[in-house]
């Protein structure tokens, strides 16, 4: 179970079908819904979460990262500068 906030939180179950067939069952208590999945359709559904939680990190990081903040310098300007240096 995870805790979304205070009195809400999404459960996310293995259940069996009346076929014999696995589903993957997550539940939002405080609404009552329930999404009901293929294996499939719910490794797809984990890999678009994973993929977006990883865009969000990537662009929180460029945000606060000194290192990896856009330099003001043209990379022309860059180039002739690495190349002056192996020229001595």
């Amino acid at each position: 179970m995870i805790e979304l906030e205070p009195g809400n939180a999404l459960d996310i179950t293995l259940k069996e079908d009346a076929h014999g067939r696995d589903r993957i069952v997550v539940t939002l208590e405080a609404h009552g819904c329930d999404l009901t999945m293929t294996p499939h359709q719910a490794r797809v559904l984990a890999t678009e979460l994973i993929m977006a939680v990883n865009r969000a990190e990537v662009r929180s990081n460029l945000k606060h990262s000194p290192n990896m903040m856009r330099s003001a310098q043209p990379a022309e300007q860059k180039r002739s500068l690495i190349n002056q240096a192996f020229a001595k």
